[in-house]
């Protein structure tokens, strides 16, 4: 009873819409209609800019941290967090509160490996950050720090962090179907951050 308790609310906080609720509060506009019509941290950052979507990005990340440790409040194993922290990320993708719509989940996956394994969340973060510096591209930055992750995890030997990053892995390509399209045709949209957005901005102002 207690783990199907901490399923549920996992999900609810999963589902909290951050980028809605940022969108709608701070800029009177509803995320969906603009950008890529996603409720992520990336169309945030595009349509709202950098401080707006930092403050997105941080928030879905805890939402997932807050999430996964609801095991921990409740007494149960550490290893829960792994799994009831996916229902986490599955409120974020389909939220109660936006209709079962919601974002591509790598934010709030993030979450989950801080609840879990802070430094390995640290070197991912770095990876990501670096990613996203260099290219602008936030797709591109996920999904290659998944893939990363998923592969660290194999070194860890814990089976349990490794069978729930495979899983989490699955969800954010599937989600990234659209990006890896856009990416293949080389019309990936930057966000406006990174060294990329610069060289984009610089071309623009010699026009």
């Amino acid at each position: 009873m207690k783990l199907l308790i901490c399923a549920i609310l996992a999900y609810l906080i999963g589902s909290f819409p951050t980028a809605y609720l940022v969108g709608k509060f701070f800029f009177h506009k509803n995320i969906f209609d603009y950008g890529s019509g996603n409720v992520g941290t990336t169309n945030a950052y595009r349509v709202f800019g950098k401080y707006a979507g930092t403050l997105v990005l941080i928030i879905d990340i805890l939402k997932g941290t807050l999430g996964a440790l609801m095991p921990v409040f409740f007494g149960l194993d550490h290893h829960w967090v792994l799994f009831v922290g996916i229902c986490a990320v599955i409120g974020h993708c389909f939220s109660i509160f936006l209709k079962f719509r919601g974002g591509k989940a790598v934010a709030t996956s993030a979450g989950i490996l801080l609840a879990y394994n802070p430094l390995l969340f640290t070197i991912c973060f770095i990876v990501l950050a670096t990613i996203v510096y260099v290219t602008s591209m936030v797709s591109v930055a996920s999904l290659t720090t998944v893939l990363f992750f998923t592969v660290a995890s194999l070194f860890l030997h814990d089976w349990i962090l490794t069978t729930v990053a495979a899983i989490v892995t699955v969800i954010i390509y599937v989600r990234h179907i659209p990006n890896i399209k856009r990416l293949l045709k080389g019309k990936e949209n930057l966000v406006p951050i990174g060294l990329q957005y610069k060289k984009q901005q610089a071309k623009k102002n010699q026009k």
